[in-house]
């Protein structure tokens, strides 16, 4: 093991896979002559040249197009968005062509792509760049949606999302690109669709995802001090959802908090609260509660976003709820 960068660790991924595979190429606003928008592409101009790392125009519609008719013609593209809110521009190539690639052409087309960039909250950046969009793509059959909490799994998920042969949404916290944490060494690659229990435990079921789930971890650790054992599940990915592991915790449970940073309505959490609920409703001691961003856009003030974001103090809260403490 060895402690880096969240964006170290994305790096890394990029640069074995297209040492491994030189059909691999990035693309996207600032990735090259600049060495990325967060520096996570830094050096990899200089290692692989203008052919495979490409600088775009502000177009986010065209470049995602480009990586789509790429991938179609034997490529494997990694199309960087500088930020998911810009990828709103581009979601007729994700949704209309990458998603359902396969399924159009009757199988005879697949779309091994992967789009990545940053997502959600990043401070005072207010309305317009700071929304987390996960649940529109995990929404949409075709594609698989991918939200990393750590620099670890960063890696290993990114390596197996270059590797998959289907179109992958990656979604990195901005907050998190500076974040450091232990990445084994050698060869990393995590499966996805699988959830981790970070933290065994036998009171309640707490689970998360991205940048978030740090919160609810901080959560645990102060309900550990009050007495309260806190079993903690990373989804890693929101589509495909691992029910199995999160429907196998409640039974043991019997209580569950989600803690996500989206708007409330028609989430992530939503969909898990009712899948749980339908495979485990006789081993529930009480509702299900979510823990969610605000039902509003995002303010610019500091105290505002503090309001809005999922923070500890809400969490302790749900979970003393769903075990009658308060």
């Amino acid at each position: 093991m060895r402690t880096i960068q969240f964006r170290e660790a994305l790096r890394e991924a990029m640069v074995e896979e297209m040492l491994r595979d030189e059909r691999i190429f990035v693309m996207g606003e600032e990735v090259a002559e600049y060495n990325g928008a967060y520096k996570v592409t830094e050096g990899m101009l200089a290692q692989f040249g203008p052919d495979r790392v490409i600088d775009t125009p502000i177009s986010e519609l065209g470049f995602a197009g480009i990586g789509v008719g790429a991938s179609m013609g034997g490529c494997i593209p990694i199309v960087e968005f500088m930020t998911f809110n810009f990828a709103l521009l581009a979601i007729d190539q994700i949704v209309n062509s990458a998603a359902k690639m396969l399924s159009m052409s009757a199988g005879q087309y697949s779309c091994p792509i992967v789009f990545r960039g940053a997502t959600g909250n990043a401070g005072q950046l207010a309305q317009q760049h700071s929304q987390c969009f996960e649940n529109w793509y995990a929404n949409t059959p075709g594609l698989i949606v991918v939200v990393p909490s750590n620099p670890a799994d960063a890696k290993g998920l990114l390596k197996a999302s270059i590797r998959d042969p289907n179109p992958v949404v990656f979604m990195e916290s901005e907050l998190m690109y500076g974040s450091k944490g232990e990445v084994p060494e050698g060869e990393h690659i995590l499966p996805i669709g699988k959830a981790h229990v970070a933290r065994p435990g036998k009171d309640v079921t707490v689970i998360s995802f991205g940048k978030i789930f740090n919160v609810a971890k901080d959560a645990a650790n102060a309900l550990e001090k009050e007495g309260v054992d806190v079993e903690l599940i990373d989804l890693r990915t929101v589509r495909p959802i691992d029910y199995n592991t999160l429907v196998e915790s409640v039974k043991k449970t019997n209580r569950c908090v989600i803690v996500e940073e989206s708007w409330p309505l028609a989430s992530i959490s939503s969909e898990l609260a009712y899948m749980i609920q339908k495979r485990a409703f006789d081993y529930l001691d009480a509702p299900i509660l979510r823990v969610t961003g605000r039902d509003t856009p995002l303010p610019y003030a500091p105290t505002l976003i503090e309001e809005y974001v999922p923070n500890v103090k809400r969490t302790v809260q749900a979970v003393k709820q769903v075990m009658y403490l308060n």
